[in-house]
């Protein structure tokens, strides 16, 4: 692939609830700060399916999800400084903001006051579709290009870019360490990262799972404990025992329920966006001064932060690689809990 090429070969969905399908999709050239990435690896993440079904509102279609990429950079544009040809990159869930609002100024890019710049399923400043990584390249300012270190393959490094960093950010926000007790609800793509993550950063950690059929799983993946949130007596037995709980699932969940289980001045965040609306009663927070709180993803700084933490500990995500024409019988696998813990899609196979 050159400059002037203007597309490439990508998996898209071409309407709400079709099956993604073989296409090709437009690629700007090459501009003063872009570079060039060769995707090897694009991470399915439970919000592509949620977008790509319209679950979170009408989408732009056709649309190519994708907001976990690891690839090698090709080509850069003359003005850039950051990176060069060869070097091993990753893309998260944006790719550029408004660079002058309060909190883009902060480096709280995420949380970008006009929304930010989606990977794909958005508009980018020349009113253009983005598309994301579920395609053989793509071109992205290198502001909004993270380095993967060495020590991660590209493979299992992928999925940082979204579901590492998700849990990552509240865990540092939190502070989860040692002498804190963390539960992470949900043993699935972004839950089992977060059981690797605040193990790593040395708090004592819990895992609130339906039920005990991947116990197993957890405590080897760092969990010092593990329960079935379908018995009714873990409510009762964990009562106010944790400083800090994150829900990871995208499904609605007694709120109050888990809210038992923090202690005062502890919080409960969601990083899981269930379709549906939720309701709590708000004595279950007065009752402990406790918080009910949410966190999105993380900053190009913050992500690079998470990045460089997980080589330094030799974390990386459970995978399984697909090919990309299995992507729509990956979906239903996700849909039906049925992977261990995320697909990662080979982009050579694109």
């Amino acid at each position: 692939m050159t400059t002037n090429a203007t597309t490439v070969p990508a998996y898209a969905a071409p309407a709400a609830d079709a099956p993604l399908e073989r296409t090709t999709v437009p690629r700007r050239p090459v501009g003063e700060h872009d570079v060039l990435i060769e995707i090897k690896y694009a991470g399915i993440c439970h919000s592509d399916i949620h977008q790509a079904r319209n679950g979170w509102g009408e989408g732009i279609f056709p649309m190519v999800p994708g907001h976990e990429i690891a690839g090698i950079v090709t080509e850069v544009g003359p003005g850039v400084s950051r990176f060069q040809v060869g070097d091993r990159v990753g893309v998260g869930c944006f790719v550029d903001s408004c660079r002058e609002c309060a909190y883009c100024l902060q480096g709280l890019e995420q949380y970008c006051m006009t929304g930010g710049t989606g990977t794909y399923n958005a508009l980018d400043k020349d009113g253009e579709p983005t598309y994301g990584g579920y395609s053989s390249h793509i071109v992205v300012d290198e502001n909004y290009t993270l380095r993967i270190p060495e020590g991660i393959d590209l493979d299992e490094a992928a999925p940082l870019l979204c579901a590492g960093i998700t849990l990552y950010s509240p865990l540092a926000h939190w502070k989860a360490g040692p002498g804190k007790k963390v539960a992470i609800v949900g043993l699935g793509g972004l839950g089992h990262m977060g059981v690797k993550i605040a193990h790593a950063l040395g708090a004592e950690v819990t895992v609130l799972s339906q039920s005990l059929k991947k116990q197993e799983d957890g405590l080897k993946l760092g969990a010092d404990h593990y329960y079935a949130t379908s018995d009714p007596a873990t409510f009762s037995e964990l009562a106010g025992r944790f400083d800090l709980v994150i829900s990871t699932v995208s499904a609605p969940l007694d709120f109050n329920a888990y809210l038992g289980l923090v202690r005062t001045d502890g919080a409960l965040v969601n990083v899981g966006a269930p379709e549906e609306p939720v309701s709590v009663n708000l004595f279950s927070l007065i009752g402990g001064r406790k918080t009910l709180a949410g966190s999105m993803i993380g900053s190009i700084g913050e992500t690079q932060e998470m990045l460089d933490f997980c080589a330094e500990h030799g974390l990386g995500a459970e995978i399984e690689v697909i090919r990309a024409e299995q992507i729509n019988e990956a979906y239903e696998r996700v849909l039906a809990s049925d992977v261990r813990y995320r697909f990662v899609i080979d982009a050579s196979t694109i």
